[in-house]
């Protein structure tokens, strides 16, 4: 079954929020007179916490491309068939390769857009199995489903001992497709059993596969481990799936999401909500504190959301070809309004909760 897209991208329907700049003034605050919540520079302040610096240097995260055969409701990214342009090069990642040996990163967190759709994803990866280093892919599931010569992921995937980390939002069809588009769920179905029948998720296997959960509206993610539970009993039990992991989280304001809530008017209701569930205890495990994230066109930022909003790197070494290991580590990192999401009730980042 194909998928039926939600809509074209923000920036190919020519929203306003497809521009940086008028998402930052909307976090900024700067048209809203009633209701305004606290800034977050002001939040850290008031706890006594100057500024969130880099702990060290451990993955490497790459947005190898914004091209996506999905254009799903909430994404950050606002990936979509229609962004063929952004998509890294070849020499591009030969320099992301050099600096991930050069520097002895420990992982390589491979995403997108869905990433199998660049033309040197499969040699990125096999050069990145080469030297031994754990390689992460955010895959989407309905990629393995939406061509022929893609069909054959699940084998490269476990040759490579890719570590998949992939979107399920719900273990039903319904709040599946509303938030992806019609037949994402019946494709996602399929391809996690292909993944199965290769050895992923599957007891003793070392090929690992977690599924990571978003909310459909504005509100934050439940308890990750009930969640978790709910969903191995319900996709083992209806489709005999199986998986090692479930991560919680939380939809951050920018791009789609923050495009959902200005629609529905809950992007005060929703900030709110994020500022009074603000949790001091998540500050030390914030993913932006030991990963660095690489746009498609090699320029640096502190995590996948700064990039999103386009902001880079404090420092000289804006872009991976003036990669300065020392000042990159000893940086502070840009915060805004959005850091509200990664910060509110037992946190979230790449890797779900961490308080």
């Amino acid at each position: 079954m194909g998928v039926k897209q939600i809509s074209k991208s923000l920036k190919a329907s020519g929203s306003a929020l497809g521009d940086n700049f008028y998402q930052l003034n909307v976090l900024s605050q700067k048209d809203i007179q009633d209701g305004a919540y606290e800034n977050f520079h002001r939040k850290l302040k008031s706890i006594n916490v100057d500024a969130i610096r880099v702990s060290q240097l451990e993955i490497f995260q790459i947005n190898i491309g914004k091209l996506c055969n999905q254009t799903c409701s909430h994404c950050h990214v606002d990936a979509g068939p229609d962004r063929k342009e952004e998509n890294m090069s070849l020499e591009t990642l030969e320099r992301c390769l050099h600096l991930i040996k050069t520097y002895n990163f420990k992982k390589v967190d491979i995403t997108g857009g869905a990433p199998e759709m660049n033309a040197h994803f499969r040699w990125f990866v096999e050069e990145c199995t080469k030297v031994n280093v754990e390689v992460m892919v955010r895959c989407n599931l309905t990629i393995i489903k939406a061509n022929k010569k893609y069909h054959d992921l699940p084998e490269f995937f476990a040759a490579n001992k890719v570590h998949v980390i992939s979107s399920l939002p719900y273990f039903s069809a319904s709040r599946t497709d509303a938030q992806r588009g019609d037949g994402v769920f019946e494709d996602s179905i399929s391809a996690l059993q292909m993944l199965n029948a290769v050895g992923y998720g599957v007891e003793n296997s070392e090929l690992l596969i977690d599924l990571v959960y978003n909310p459909s509206g504005a509100f934050l993610p439940g308890d990750q481990n009930q969640l978790e539970s709910e969903f191995k009993r319900q996709l083992k039990r209806k489709y005999d799936i199986v998986f090692n992991n479930l991560f919680a989280i939380t939809n951050l304001p920018i791009s789609r999401f923050l495009d959902y809530l200005l629609e529905n008017g809950k992007y005060l209701d929703y900030m709110h909500q994020l500022v009074d569930a603000f949790n001091p205890a998540t500050l030390d495990a914030l993913m932006c504190k030991n990963t660095i994230s690489i746009s498609w066109d090699g320029f640096m930022y502190d995590c996948d959301f700064n990039q999103m909003l386009d902001l880079k790197f404090t420092g000289n070494a804006k872009h991976i070809n003036d990669f300065d290991f020392e000042e990159i580590l000893n940086r502070k990192i840009i915060i805004n309004n959005h850091c509200y999401g990664c910060t509110a009730g037992a946190g979230s980042s790449c890797g779900g909760e961490i308080a």
